[in-house]
């Protein structure tokens, strides 16, 4: 199994945030807010009181999640990406590699190849819509609605290429 994780002090594309900042998920959000949106294919899992999301990143896609409420896993299954969190370095991994996540983490994910990552968590829900109102907090200026599908009013952009 190849891990590697390596810690820089920001997003090279997104020179000037420094993610030593509690609010650099929220200023690169604001950054890219007003370029057209990727909608990553998302497929989601249920079983056994577990839900899972797994998310697949063209290389070159950023993108900036909401704020979870519970304790989860965050698998990167395959590729690398560069992570930026609130309080954290940027880091950059490459799968297979998990990584604890705890109430309150927002994410910003660049793919610097293609990727594929994954989220596991324990839920008392059974659908999408009812275990994202479970897992993440509600966020007016998020740029993706239920599903990882691209909110109303925010440019879509989907790239030609899609991951296997």
């Amino acid at each position: 199994m190849n891990m590697s994780i390596t810690a820089s002090r920001s997003f090279d594309v997104l020179t000037g945030l420094a993610p030593k900042r509690s609010e650099t998920v929220d200023q690169i959000q604001k950054a890219i807010s007003q370029l057209p949106q990727y909608e990553p294919e998302t497929n989601h899992y249920f079983h056994g009181g577990m839900y899972c999301r797994e998310v697949k990143r063209c290389k070159d896609a950023l993108i900036v999640g909401k704020v979870h409420k519970k304790e989860h896993f965050y698998v990167v299954a395959s590729g690398t990406v560069a992570i930026s969190q609130e309080g954290e370095p940027a880091k950059q991994v490459t799968g297979p590699a998990v990584i604890k996540s705890f109430p309150g983490t927002k994410r910003a994910v660049l793919a610097l190849t293609d990727a594929v990552c994954m989220t596991f968590h324990r839920v008392d829900s059974c659908t999408v819509e009812d275990a994202e109102t479970e897992l993440v907090e509600d966020d007016p200026t998020a740029m993706f609605a239920v599903g990882n599908k691209v909110a109303t009013g925010v440019l879509k952009h989907q790239p030609t290429k899609v991951i296997e």
